[in-house]
């Protein structure tokens, strides 16, 4: 685990605080699709990602489904170090894009290091920054974009995490994380295709214009 949070965080956090993190921190593995944090749960632990990335999202009161950002190596979310400083319930479900690795640390943990480390104080706000710069791009998307712009963006973002051109990806998934209806969603990726946006195959889709 050292090894891995050190190629991670090493230019991010000093020796010192990556010996801490290293000592109190939880390793945890999850598979592909599987929930780490639900809407609801109590958030007792903060994610660092060690490997891997994970899908940030919200809920409306009927159960639909919103994206709201992806997370990779090297990030924590937002919405988690809001929890976990007002000790609040979670409002977001974070869910795996693929087999991940992540570090938990214990909410006592970071008051007492944003006094201590100014590299993880400063981390702590970027993350702020980066994730609401991130939702605001989401409800932009939502507002000002067409369903079919949406949808090319999608698969662009999720092309680069996964870091492949090649998507394993269903329409009917692709439908919950956009908050529409898999009809829409097939009529959309048949218009891409011929747009020669993207290639559809049958179990996958393959973009031709990163």
């Amino acid at each position: 685990m050292r090894e891995q949070l050190r190629e991670a965080y090493h230019f991010i956090f000093e020796k010192e605080l990556l010996e801490e993190i290293a000592k109190v921190g939880v390793l945890k593995s999850v598979k592909e699709n599987e929930k780490i944090i639900e809407i609801g749960d109590f958030v007792t632990s903060m994610p660092l990602l060690l490997e891997g990335a994970v899908k940030i999202m919200r809920e409306d009161q009927d159960g639909n489904e919103l994206l709201l950002y992806f997370l990779e190596r090297g990030d924590t979310c937002a919405m988690t170090l809001s929890c976990c400083m007002g000790q609040t319930k979670s409002e977001i479900r974070a869910v795996a894009e693929m087999d991940t690795q992540l570090i938990m640390i214990p909410i006592k943990k970071m008051e007492e290091w944003t006094a201590k480390y100014k590299s993880w104080r400063n981390f702590v706000f970027e993350s702020y920054h980066t994730r609401l710069s991130e939702m605001l791009d989401a409800i932009d998307a939502v507002a000002f974009l067409n369903m079919d712009e949406r949808l090319l963006r999608y698969l662009k973002d999720k092309a680069k995490i996964n870091q492949n051109e090649t998507l394993q990806v269903t329409h009917q998934q692709i439908a919950y994380d956009l908050h529409t209806s898999r009809v829409v969603i097939s009529r959309l990726l048949k218009k891409l295709e011929l747009q020669n946006e993207i290639k559809l195959n049958r179990n996958n889709i393959r973009l031709l214009r990163l």
